[in-house]
């Protein structure tokens, strides 16, 4: 299993969380994104940066992406995507998307969206909390605690 990131738009307290996972617990976490993006040394992190261009680091994500894989993004097409490839996609407020919900939210996403270029002001999501850090961290640490090995 490794964890691959949606790094353009990850928040910096997300990445460090990942940061001291990948030491913790020896995984490898991937952060992809467009530009370039500083990693701590470490033997389980690393940065792939991609050409510039629309979704091209979402593309790259789903290339490289693997069944059981956990996917950090706030991106609902592209946690579409990982799951149909049988990945764990998690955004950055620690929330799962499923198979269940991801439709739901593929058209709320669609449906805003549409309201936006029609010119209404829908806000967007609240500021990013210390509250979306800690239910981020736990939804991580619960799934990486169900994968580790039983003495």
């Amino acid at each position: 299993m490794e964890i691959w990131v949606d790094a353009d738009a990850c928040p910096a307290v997300i990445k460090d969380i990942l940061f001291r996972v990948a030491d913790r617990v020896q995984l490898n976490v991937t952060l992809v994104a467009n530009q370039l993006i500083r990693v701590p040394g470490s033997r389980f992190i690393r940065a792939l940066q991609v050409p510039s261009g629309a979704d091209a680091a979402d593309a790259e994500i789903v290339a490289r992406v693997q069944p059981g894989d956990i996917v950090v993004t706030g991106d609902i097409p592209l946690a579409a995507l990982v799951l149909d490839k049988g990945g764990m996609p998690l955004n950055p407020r620690g929330e799962w998307y499923t198979k269940d919900t991801i439709a739901q939210q593929l058209t709320m996403r669609a449906f805003m969206d549409e309201l936006r270029s029609s010119g209404v002001d829908t806000g967007g999501p609240g500021a990013f909390s210390q509250a979306d850090r800690q239910r981020f961290a736990n939804a991580l640490d619960r799934e990486l605690a169900k994968r580790a090995p039983k003495p």
